[in-house]
């Protein structure tokens, strides 16, 4: 059981994709933590410094040997949770169409004004990279309470200090918006003439939301017993 999920920054992408992985007991593959992982890398590790230290993407011919790789271990035999992040651009899933057979596409959908705040509302742990939220959304139909930590400043799960990113602001996020939907546009099309993709329309907390993501899983993949 291969699951791709897709969504624009602040739509929740990290925290589903965690969800399903703990649910189905199926590895999140992430490219965020796999070059964390390899940030000290005899081989690769200058190189994705290079690009991160600069505020650039890892190169795909750098960034897809190590998915693959990741990919090729045992504990992927029964299949795993893709986080949008693997595929960010078209060339890079057609790259992972060569590496796996994909069993279905999840592409969660918010109002980009929702996801600016949501945006503005992000609280990331400098160490494992968990993010949480100070955001209260509750407009147009949606109803998105604060996911903040339980002491302010600290990760929950690790004990690491979380940070704001220097560049969420709300300028820097409206682009980064328009250049998500530019990018994503030809990689949805892509997915959705193989007839992979189900939209989400994310209107909730991630404990109402992960359950209907979840029928949507047992009725398109038949997944039954959890």
């Amino acid at each position: 059981m291969k699951i791709l999920i897709l969504g624009a920054p602040g739509s929740g992408k990290g925290t589903y994709s965690r969800g399903l992985s703990e649910i189905l007991k199926l590895p999140l593959i992430s490219t965020g933590n796999i070059l964390r992982s390899m940030r000290n890398d005899p081989k690769v590790g200058n190189i994705i410094k290079e690009y991160q230290d600069k505020g650039l993407p890892v190169p795909d011919d750098v960034v897809m040997p190590l998915v693959q790789e990741r990919l090729s271990r045992s504990d992927c035999k029964k299949g795993a949770i893709i986080d949008g992040d693997v595929v960010y651009n078209i060339n890079q899933a057609k790259m992972m169409e060569k590496i796996i057979d994909l069993d279905l596409v999840l592409n969660l959908i918010l109002p980009d004004s929702i996801l600016i705040k949501k945006n503005l509302g992000r609280r990331n742990c400098e160490k494992c990279g968990i993010t949480f939220n100070v955001a209260d959304i509750n407009e147009h139909g949606i109803r998105m309470p604060a996911l903040p930590p339980k002491k302010e400043g600290i990760c929950d799960k690790c004990g690491g200090p979380l940070s704001i990113r220097t560049d969420d602001t709300e300028e820097v996020i409206r682009e980064r918006l328009k250049v998500y939907w530019k990018r994503i546009k030809p990689v949805l099309k892509f997915y959705r003439e193989k007839g992979l993709v189900r939209d989400v329309k994310v209107n909730s907390t991630p404990d109402i939301m992960i359950p209907r993501i979840l029928d949507i899983v047992k009725k398109e993949l038949g997944v039954k017993n959890v």
